[in-house]
């Protein structure tokens, strides 16, 4: 079974808001899922959207499949680039701030 996959790397937001996303899409036919994250007031819905979108376009244009029969096989998020960032504290101390970034990938395929 032939399966087109996207992926968007860095994108900024912690993988485990991102993961509530996916659950939601995981399994769905792509054009219920579409709408799904336009409608998503999550602020990562946009970003997942386009990688959605551009599974689509890989399946239709690479594999040659119907876009009305594709269904989301797989949809995860892993741990991506972590950046530190430090702010001054009282005292003289610093406290550590954390901006989490988090990889996408979603995969489309034909219902049998």
């Amino acid at each position: 079974m032939e399966e087109a996959v996207a992926r968007l790397q860095n994108m900024r937001g912690s993988p485990d808001k991102v993961r509530l996303l996916l659950d939601q899409i995981r399994g769905l036919k792509v054009d219920a899922a579409l709408s799904i994250l336009l409608y998503s007031k999550k602020r990562m819905a946009q970003a997942v959207r386009e990688t959605l979108k551009s599974a689509i376009a890989n399946a239709e244009n690479n594999l040659s499949l119907d876009v009305d029969t594709l269904y989301v096989s797989k949809a995860y998020a892993d741990k991506g680039t972590v950046y530190k960032r430090f702010r001054p504290r009282a005292r003289g101390r610093a406290n550590r701030i954390v901006k989490w970034g988090s990889h996408v990938t979603v995969g489309v395929r034909p219902k049998d």
